[in-house]
């Protein structure tokens, strides 16, 4: 498992590891950077889940849910990416969103991972325009197959 490291000179956001002049094993924080921005960009998770799996696939990431336990203990709400040898872990950002294979929605994180509301489509009001319900029901229903809003 991989504790996180502190670097000495890193990105802000993300505590991704800067070079500096003169600097020993500088392919340990470039390979510690790759791999942290392998699970960033586009992150997609299999899902959320408290133990973590007993044989991952490289690549693979999970949302850690509480209680944590075995390997993950102390990761809550964190990105676990298993990188075919050890977990790397992730702290999320205010409104960062993943993708949740298992769930086939956006998470978003705001004090805990959260899922966006799903759209209420129109009912009931003393003039009906079915027309106009039709076209509502139908744009809601692009923008889900599309996978920018809530299903």
């Amino acid at each position: 498992m991989t504790e996180f490291v502190s670097f000495p000179e890193s990105t802000a956001r993300y505590s991704l590891p800067f070079l500096v002049a003169g600097q020993a094993q500088k392919e340990f924080f470039v390979n510690e950077a790759l791999e942290r921005l392998d699970i960033l960009l586009h992150p997609v998770v299999e899902g959320e889940v408290c133990d973590p799996p007993s044989s991952p696939q490289k690549g693979q990431a999970y949302l850690v849910a509480t209680p944590a336990t075995g390997a993950w203990i102390g990761q809550e709400d964190r990105i676990a990416g298993w990188d075919g040898n050890q977990w790397t872990f992730i702290d999320p950002t205010a409104q960062m969103n993943v993708f949740d294979k298992n769930l086939g929605r956006r998470r978003c994180f705001r004090e805990g991972w959260n899922l966006p509301p799903e759209p209420v489509l129109p009912t009931g009001g003393s003039t009906i325009d079915s027309e106009a319900r039709e076209a509502i029901e139908t744009i809601v229903e692009l923008l889900q197959q599309a996978g920018l809003i809530s299903s």
